[in-house]
């Protein structure tokens, strides 16, 4: 899983297999067993939501929006 950056202890990630055919970009977030993903492409939006508050999810959101282009980079490098 590589680890795109990590952030007030949460770990923003993708998971080395994303699904065949691969699913459009998104990321992972994860901190204290709570996980949610986050679609990048059209327009960022909350994909999936395990444990994490609204509060939080909020502020996850403002994180990926604050670092779309760094995330996209990322899978693009990874996943060619």
């Amino acid at each position: 899983m590589p680890v795109v950056f990590r952030s007030g202890g949460f770990r923003f990630f993708f998971y080395s297999n994303e699904g065949r055919p691969r699913e459009t970009a998104h990321v992972h977030v994860e901190q204290g067993g709570n996980e949610a993903r986050f679609w990048l492409r059209p327009e960022i939006s909350l994909a999936y939501n395990d444990g994490f508050n609204a509060r939080t999810l909020r502020e996850l959101l403002r994180l990926v929006e604050a670092n779309r282009e760094f995330i996209e980079k990322a899978w693009d490098d990874f996943f060619g």
